[in-house]
């Protein structure tokens, strides 16, 4: 039997990639967003894959729709085996330029979007013992930066409660799973939609991936969700172990870079955005996975592909330390010759 898969926020960007991914195993992908010309794009690529798509259109910041999105997934395929949570939106300003509303509206979506997701799929997956939820995080909810305040502090608090979810699956010894991706900065459509009041257009935090690099870490953390976290991308793991290490000192840094490291040298998209409504709503405004900055993306991540084969790391990370320990021996033998010489 295929897999059913439920993606929320697949009609672009990181969820659109990973809904090809699922396509290509023919597994039943459920595509769950606001925008329907995005939806039904995506629907019409996970076909031409070899899958089997459903559309559904679902705010995640509604606990009422979800659960329709759940209740549709089922009623057409039967049991879901897998939930990613992969829905967001923000607002690109400094935190006192962010109306009440708008902070609002960014957290409902992106904290508590994720919580009415893993909600619907656990209320489904832990009567019957089994399942996967996958988180889809980012580097930021380990290490904030300047000018996203609302979208990190909503993947913090993704973090916060995934752990505590965690724990409790473990008191009851379910065979239910939920894990986190961590991702780095992505070239997706959402810097060409953001709401944003920076007077420049808004970019990730170089260096910047592609949204199938992305997506090849979700699927792995689904196929794998006995870890705790996967970290996506070379740069999240620096992130993560700067903001250990040295937070003060990072701090410093991001106050004098962070600012511009988030803007182009071209003028801001157009005033309109997905925060409150859907820009791929009508016909011919369907975005794909990919953002603006496709000449700046990296296709591959080495740190990820290792990441997914822990036994060709431990070979790369022995060679490395054997060949550092070499080095350091023949420098030490030269230098012991020269001082007999």
């Amino acid at each position: 039997m295929p897999e059913t898969v439920v993606i929320t926020g697949s009609s672009a960007g990181v969820g659109r990639a990973t809904a090809r991914l699922y396509a290509e195993r023919g597994a039943n992908v459920v595509l769950v967003a606001r925008g329907r010309a995005g939806l039904e794009a995506a629907a019409q690529e996970v076909e031409s894959l070899g899958g089997h798509p459903l559309v559904h259109l679902a705010d995640t910041a509604d606990a009422h729709q979800v659960e329709t999105a759940a209740e549709a997934a089922e009623r057409s395929f039967g049991p879901i085996d897998v939930w990613i949570n992969c829905a967001f939106t923000g607002v690109f300003a400094p935190f006192d330029e962010i109306t009440a509303d708008e902070y609002e509206r960014a957290t409902r979506v992106t904290y508590l979007g994720f919580v009415n997701g893993t909600r619907a799929a656990l209320k489904r997956m832990l009567p019957r013992d089994r399942g996967t939820v996958v988180q889809v995080g980012s580097a930021l909810g380990e290490r904030a930066i300047p000018l996203q305040s609302a979208y990190c502090g909503a993947k913090h608090a993704i973090n916060g409660f995934t752990s505590s979810l965690r724990t409790e699956l473990l008191h009851r010894g379910s065979n239910v799973h939920v894990t986190v991706a961590q991702l780095p900065g992505v070239n997706t459509p959402q810097f060409s939609w953001v709401h944003s009041r920076l007077p420049r257009h808004p970019q990730p935090v170089p260096p910047v991936y592609q949204p199938e690099v992305a997506a090849r870490g979700v699927v792995y953390a689904a196929d794998h969700p006995r870890r705790k976290q996967y970290y996506v991308g070379a740069t999240t793991v620096a992130t993560v172990w700067a903001n250990r290490l040295a937070p003060a000192l990072l701090d410093r840094y991001l106050a004098r870079t962070g600012f511009d490291s988030q803007q182009t040298d071209r003028r801001p998209p157009s005033d309109e955005s997905n925060l409150f409504a859907p820009v791929d709503e009508t016909k011919g405004s369907d975005h794909g996975a990919h953002g603006v900055f496709d000449d700046m993306a990296h296709g591959r991540s080495f740190q990820a592909a290792l990441s997914r084969h822990p036994a060709a790391a431990a070979s790369a990370l022995t060679a490395g330390i054997a060949a550092a320990a070499a080095a350091v021996l023949t420098r030490r033998a030269r230098t012991a010759t020269a001082h007999r010489g």
